[in-house]
């Protein structure tokens, strides 16, 4: 499990302002998607979704004023059995919620 907080848009209105020279692009298994990791840190940034090319995928981390602790509830995926290749299992597996103390 990768552990980002995913947040969808369309192609083209991702606008990286700052560490595109450090973007490193990872594909595997069937070579459709795309992943775009940060080579320095290792962190991902986004990834061209295999089941809608023209979505992406984007790592809430990485927006500038969001956190992955402003969801109250984040839809959980198992992360590797991929809805095109099993269309059977369920595509959400569970909720993460952030509870703060109070």
């Amino acid at each position: 499990m990768r552990g980002t907080a995913a947040v969808t848009t369309r192609h083209g209105d991702l606008q990286i302002l700052a560490g595109k020279d450090k973007l490193t692009l990872y594909r595997f298994n069937t070579m459709t998607a795309r992943h775009y990791f940060c080579s320095a840190c290792g962190i991902t940034v986004y990834h061209q979704r295999r089941s809608n090319p023209e979505e992406l995928g984007v790592n809430a981390a990485c927006l500038a004023g969001v956190s992955p602790f402003d969801f109250p509830a984040l839809p959980v995926t198992d992360g590797v059995r991929h809805p095109s290749d099993h269309p059977d299992a369920p595509e959400i597996v569970g909720t993460l919620r952030f509870d703060p103390v109070r």
